[in-house]
């Protein structure tokens, strides 16, 4: 999956990530064709991913002294500089407790790479190098929650707010605090245009059931990151409600929860098959009845 996937943002949602206007970007829209080229009369006009990124470009030239005419001919002409895989700058800014840098960096993979590009490559490069260095005994818990605070921080900032209903519901089973994972398969699912929901950390098997009921998504994904969070009581309070339930997370090992419940073993598969269950279920509608 790469950075040309689809995703839908509103204007508003654009122009808070951007810090600018919606009538500005609605200027440049009608003006310059910064923006959503596709538009179907009576329906609101959505950004995709590329579209952000253009809009942020010309943002960047603008407050550098350009005009705007002379910035969108410059954006929508140039080509983009390639934007390099650099775990190593990454790590030495988290070293150095620098969550700026550290989203700065994320951000611009990002923005060039998509979400599963800079989880792969960079993220969990980084993580697994943070988590070496703990075990040599260099402490660096400070590190690692300023590196998950800078990455969560990037992730929600990449997957501004859209128009999307949510059909995926993502939560950590009960006991479980580790929600970066869910964090970034939220903002993979909205580069393809597909809502979710996230219900976080520790999520009781009764608030999962209630969720479910009020939000009536046709996924769910549940995350542990520890043998003894991968409660197949989670399992079974999920599914019992009809939805589709996904496990995700090194907790679940060999665990094997009874049917309908589908492991998902890296993020690139899990939004795939995500896509293809969504697919398969037609349009969103709303699901009828609840179980007892």
């Amino acid at each position: 999956m790469g950075a040309a996937d689809p995703a839908a943002y509103t204007v508003r949602a654009v122009a808070e990530r951007l810090g600018i206007p919606t009538a500005t970007l609605r200027s440049w829209n009608q003006r310059y064709g910064i923006g959503p080229r596709a538009h179907e009369p009576g329906q609101h006009r959505l950004y995709t991913a590329e579209d952000v990124r253009t809009a942020a470009r010309m943002v960047e030239m603008v407050r550098a002294g350009a005009s705007p005419a002379g910035a969108a001919r410059a954006v929508l002409t140039a080509p983009r500089p390639p934007v390099p895989d650099d775990p190593a700058a990454v790590l030495e800014a988290a070293l150095g407790l620098d969550s700026d840098a550290v989203g700065a960096l994320l951000h611009a993979h990002l923005d060039a790479h998509g979400v599963v590009a800079t989880w792969e490559r960079l993220c969990r490069p980084v993580f697994a190098e943070v988590m070496t260095l703990q075990s040599g005994g260099h402490g660096c818990i400070d590190v690692e929650h300023v590196l998950s605070w800078a990455t969560a921080s990037s992730l929600h900032r990449h997957s501004a707010e859209s128009a999307v209903e949510p059909r995926v519901l993502l939560a950590c089973t009960s006991g479980e605090g580790h929600t970066l994972a869910l964090e970034a398969l939220r903002a993979a699912v909205a580069e393809r245009g597909i809502g979710a929901r996230m219900l976080g950390a520790s999520v009781p098997n009764s608030a999962l059931r209630d969720a479910v009921r009020r939000g009536s998504p046709e996924v769910v994904v549940l995350w542990a990151q520890r043998r003894e969070t991968a409660r197949v009581s989670a399992v079974r309070a999920a599914s019992a409600t009809g939805v589709v339930v996904l496990i995700s997370g090194p907790g679940w090992g060999a665990t094997s929860p009874e049917p309908p419940a589908r492991s998902v073993h890296d993020l690139a598969g899990a939004v795939d098959l995500v896509g293809r269950l969504l697919t398969e279920a037609g349009p969103a509608t709303a699901r009828s009845g609840s179980a007892p």
